[in-house]
C-alpha cells in the first residue's frame, strides 16, 4: 500500500493510478492525514461492491431488511426461492408468448 500527498497525486494523478492497480491501493494524505484511498477494482462485480458498501440508501435498505428479519417479518429461505423460481418462469412464458406474437404481426 502506498500513501502519498494530495497535492503530489494531483501532480501525478495517472501514475498514481497505476501504482494503484499494479500495487493496491492509495491512501492519499491533507496535512499528514488520511482523506481519501484511490482504489483500482479489478472487475465490475468488485466495483459493484464498493459502491454499494458506500451507499447509504443501500445500507438503510440492509438495516430495515434485518430488523424484519429479527422480527419474525422475514420470508423464509425455501418461499424465497419459491417465489424466485415462480416469477422467473412468468417471465419466461411472457417473453416466449411475445416472440410467438411478433413472428406473428
Amino acid at each position: 500500500m502506498k500513501i502519498a500527498s494530495l497535492a503530489d497525486v494531483k501532480a501525478k494523478l495517472s501514475a498514481y493510478v497505476d501504482k494503484a492497480e499494479n500495487e493496491g491501493p492509495v491512501v492519499i494524505t491533507r496535512n499528514g492525514r488520511p482523506a481519501a484511498v484511490l482504489l483500482a477494482p479489478k472487475t465490475d462485480e468488485e466495483l459493484e461492491r464498493l459502491i454499494l458498501a458506500y451507499s447509504p440508501r443501500f445500507q438503510a435498505l440492509l438495516d430495515k431488511s434485518r430488523k424484519s428479519i429479527r422480527l419474525g417479518e422475514g420470508v423464509s429461505h425455501q418461499e424465497f426461492w419459491k417465489t424466485v423460481a415462480t416469477r422467473s418462469g412468468a417471465k419466461e412464458r411472457n417473453v416466449k408468448r411475445r416472440r410467438r406474437s411478433n413472428k406473428h404481426g
